[in-house]
């Protein structure tokens, strides 16, 4: 017999053969329906795979939303497959896994690419197998038997990659039904009781896009399907809500309609800022830099080229040289053809972080453990190799201006330190109107220094987050093991925007790895020379990303102080063009960004116009207003609109206008 032990600490004992579902169908009929898999000995498996010996069990339902929703999603990805294999015989199975909110599958068609034409066709065969509730069945192939039956079926790829998993794994398949008809599957699992188990109502297949055989452009090329997946309907509704919402509040969309920038194919992935656009970049770049002057940092600029040795030094040419824009030191001589680099000739590299250039201005001079800690700010432009398929707008570029610092301090300084970056962007999200969440990233299996130095460093910063009074589940408080750096463990800042989704943005790493391998030190109170620790922190994460994030986050519909014109006064009649360039003059000594809308168009027209642009306030003046010195204010997202005189049209708009760490 086995013991199984409940998450009560209750315990049962049950012959061999017993699976997860006997056990839910003996506590009661209510849990028996509902129980969707188990976690056995912390493992999520299937809820119908007996018991191999003694066990902890805690059953899965819809209530544990997130290994709920990953294992529904597995299951709609494996319908998916069986459904194009059904419909379009021939066609090859790779890869199939879960994501954030839905699935994907790849596959190899035999004559044509697919098209989201098809998809119609491909969701109606998804609810047929749904329909036909056919059991999800677990089984152990031996590797010679499992190559032979893909070979057989003309599975080539799934082939290659039974024949290139680890000798000592475990090889299974998920059959779907019984018989020779059965469709079968190579997967890990675990899986649902049966394909009816998922909701017929509850996914759409949303797009298709091409991807590279196990991501490599030099294999073949395959036809991935994507779609989303939830527990129920409601679940799909408000998903495609926010999808809906989210296309509204597209940067791309957003930034060409208000004329904030444009991106093109001479410089892929580098923004060309326009004078809208640049005005907000400058908002946040004054915002940042008084923020920073009062928490004590000092401003720098360092290099954009530097020596390839330097980035060996620092470890970044082995873990990062592929994504580092890479030129000769020296071009000697030239042909017909073009440029010819000497064998010889030093290699330089654009920086993709600015880390490196701030340790080698501590290094300048001696530094005592008096002068710590030292707070080294940049607003530094990086630059990153970014595949063309992966850039996406504002939100994952080449170019990029890191709001960057680097605090090197003592060990005893360093719980102090972050906690009052901890309560800077405290500070600074809430002038933004966000919330957020913080979690603790840890340990990657490949990482640079001691076991010792990462317990200590990891520890620090758990103390500081605790210290604020931020490790909380107010504020969302994980740890995330496996996700730091591979130099140092970090806290990362998730922020909410106003339909829910989340962006990580702000971040603070303890680092030791990189004082010690470009040989930062200073002399300590015992006269002797010590390692600083070196904190890598950033708030808006980079100027590019943030801005698309704010652009969606108040959906176009800035905060009068960061948008680009605050102000339009418009005219309804030419006889009042005089006092609209009055009122206009008056508005730009205030400080307020103003524009003046003479045109010899309708004042709707005119409404209209300025409203798809974003403008947060139009101040109409026809003869009336022009004879009493008073304005009509229309503000953006507000019905009607308001009689005031000039004067108070001017304190309210500087009132607004007035950034929020100013006020």
């Amino acid at each position: 017999m086995f013991k199984i032990t409940l998450p009560d600490g209750s315990v049962r004992e049950v012959a061999p053969g017993t699976t997860p579902a006997d056990i839910a169908a003996a506590i009661g009929p209510g849990l028996a329906k509902a129980a969707m898999a188990a976690r056995v000995d912390g493992e999520v498996r299937d809820i119908m795979r007996p018991f191999e010996g003694d066990a902890q069990l805690a059953l899965i339902t819809s209530k544990d939303e997130a290994d709920a929703l990953e294992l529904v999603r597995h299951d709609y990805a494996h319908i998916l497959a069986e459904a194009v294999q059904s419909l379009f015989p021939g066609t090859q199975i790779t890869f199939g896994p879960s994501t954030d909110d839905g699935f994907y599958y790849d596959f190899a068609p035999k004559d044509r690419p697919f098209t989201e034409d098809d998809l119609p066709a491909i969701e109606a065969e998804m609810r047929r197998i749904i329909a036909a509730d056919q059991p999800l069945i677990r089984e152990v192939w031996s590797r010679e038997d499992l190559i032979a039956r893909w070979r057989a079926q003309g599975e080539t790829f799934k082939a290659e990659w039974a024949a290139e998993l680890p000798d000592d794994e475990e090889l299974t398949v998920y059959r779907a039904g019984k018989g020779e008809d059965a469709w079968l599957d190579m997967c890990r699992g675990p899986h649902l009781a049966s394909t009816g188990k998922v909701a017929a109502d509850a996914f759409k297949l949303t797009r298709v896009s091409g991807a590279y055989w196990r991501g490599d452009q030099k294999n073949a090329m395959l036809s991935r399907i994507y779609g989303t997946g939830w527990l129920n309907r409601k679940q799909l509704d408000a998903h495609l809500h926010r999808l809906e919402e989210a296309a509204k509040r597209d940067h791309r969309k957003l930034g060409q309609e208000m004329d904030l920038f444009h991106l093109q194919a001479e410089a892929h992935g580098s923004v060309f800022w326009h004078p809208n656009g640049f005005v907000i970049w400058r908002q946040l770049e004054a915002y940042m830099r008084r923020a920073i002057d009062a928490a004590g940092y000092q401003e720098v600029k360092t290099p954009q080229v530097m020596d390839a040795r330097q980035w060996e030094a620092s470890g970044h040419w082995g873990k990062y040289r592929e994504n580092m824009f890479v030129i000769p030191d020296e071009v000697p001589n030239t042909d017909d053809d073009g440029p010819i680099v000497s064998n010889d000739a030093d290699w330089m590299a654009l920086k993709p972080m600015n880390c490196p250039a701030h340790v080698l201005i501590f290094r300048q001079g001696i530094k005592s453990y008096r002068d710590l800690p030292m707070r080294l700010y940049e607003n530094g432009c990086c630059h990153r190799n970014e595949p063309h398929g992966a850039l996406h707008g504002l939100m994952r570029v080449r170019q990029f201006t890191q709001d960057d610092a680097h605090i090197f301090c003592r060990q005893d300084q360093i719980v102090a330190e972050v906690r009052a970056f901890c309560e800077l962007a405290d500070r600074i999200y809430r002038d933004f109107g966000f919330t957020y969440s913080i979690k603790l990233a840890l340990r990657p299996e490949k990482r640079f220094g001691t076991e010792e130095m990462w317990d200590l460093a990891e520890t620090e910063l758990r103390n500081a987050v605790v210290e604020a009074g931020l490790a909380t589940p107010e504020y969302g408080w994980e740890e995330l093991p496996g996700e730091g750096a591979f130099y140092a463990p970090k806290l990362e800042w998730h922020l909410t925007d106003a339909i829910g989704r989340t962006w990580q943005v702000g971040t603070i790493q303890s680092d030791r790895v990189l004082p010690e391998r470009l040989d930062a030190s200073y002399v300590g109170e015992d006269g002797e020379r010590h390692r600083p620790i070196m904190l890598h922190r950033a708030v808006f994460g980079s100027y590019e990303r943030f801005i698309g994030i704010l652009i969606e986050h108040f959906a176009g519909r800035l905060p009068v102080w960061l948008a680009p014109t605050q102000a339009v006064v418009a005219t309804i009649v030419s006889d009042a063009d005089g006092y609209a360039r009055e009122v206009e003059a008056k508005l730009k000594a205030a400080g307020i960004r103003t524009d003046a809308d003479l045109r010899n168009e309708k004042i709707n027209y005119k409404v209209r116009e300025h409203s798809l642009a974003k403008v947060p306030h139009l101040l109409v003046v026809g003869k009336r207003e022009a004879e009493e010195g008073t304005v009509a204010v229309r503000t953006l997202g507000r019905e009607g609109q308001r009689m005031m005189t000039l004067d108070e049209a001017i304190a309210m708009l500087t009132e607004e206008a007035t950034p929020p760490d100013l006020r």
